[in-house]
């Protein structure tokens, strides 16, 4: 991606449905930047990053990649261009190994790539307690394996996007299950695990805030506001009030 991506005066209806979830939105997304997609639950968020996966096509308007639009790529070559982590993300009853590996098995299982994003995902020192590592057998569908935690899980996911190493990455609460100390150590270097890659985040904790260049705040299905956090904070809108009622929750 040398231009970047536009979202172009998109709107969008779910099939069977009236309602109007996004409303004439348009923005860019510049290639590597990272954008933090805010805003209330159902105002939008998550149709937009499924959009961009091209799970659907916009009702009106035009999603375009470097001036071509998205209708116009095929579907599987796109998507091989995408990392995603979704909220409700598959737990595979495979080794630790195969549930990274899995999000892209169009490449070889190379093993250092694997452990690469075992590792950026805070995997590791998990890994080292199991009693197989990467080859430990999990769930207990189809076999005695072990049964991780949510969290655990949470990050064979991350890691499962991350080893994609695609231009495109999308985070949909990529830490909810995780504690705070696990959160903070993870995003820690999130920045140099997505350079120059394309991320979107979505996360209600606004804690994670830093790690973005931009913040977009949807507001139903319409973007409210566009800037850095220090623009917002002085704006005093929409993202001041979240921000400021859940930082006083943490006393900070």
């Amino acid at each position: 991606i040398k231009r970047g991506i536009t979202f172009e005066s998109v709107s969008f209806t779910y099939p069977g449905t009236d309602r109007q979830v996004l409303k004439n939105l348009s923005f860019n997304l510049l290639p590597g930047e990272r954008v933090f997609l805010s805003g209330a639950n159902g105002a939008g968020k998550s149709t937009v990053i499924k959009l961009l996966c091209r799970l659907y096509d916009p009702t009106s308007g035009r999603i375009l990649v470097d001036g071509v639009d998205l209708r116009d790529f095929d579907p599987s070559e796109w998507r091989a261009k995408v990392g995603a982590l979704f909220q409700d993300f598959n737990r595979y009853q495979l080794s630790a190994h195969d549930n990274i590996w899995i999000g892209h098995t169009h490449t070889a299982p190379d093993i250092r790539r694997i452990e690469q994003a075992a590792q950026d995902a805070g995997l590791t020192p998990l890994l080292e307690t199991w009693p197989q590592g990467l080859q430990t057998l999990l769930g207990r569908w189809l076999h005695d394996g072990l049964e991780p935690s949510a969290g655990q899980w949470q990050k064979l996911a991350l890691a499962r996007a991350l080893f994609r190493n695609a231009p495109v990455l999308i985070l949909d609460e990529p830490v909810s299950a995780l504690d705070s100390d696990t959160e903070y150590e993870i995003f820690s270097r999130f920045r140099e695990v997505v350079r120059g890659r394309t991320t979107i985040l979505i996360s209600h904790r606004l804690t994670n805030i830093s790690f973005a260049d931009r913040i977009i705040v949807v507001s139903n299905g319409e973007i409210s506001e566009t800037g850095t956090h220090d623009e917002l904070m002085k704006a005093r809108g929409i993202y001041h009030r979240m921000y400021t009622r859940q930082a006083s929750r943490f006393g900070e």
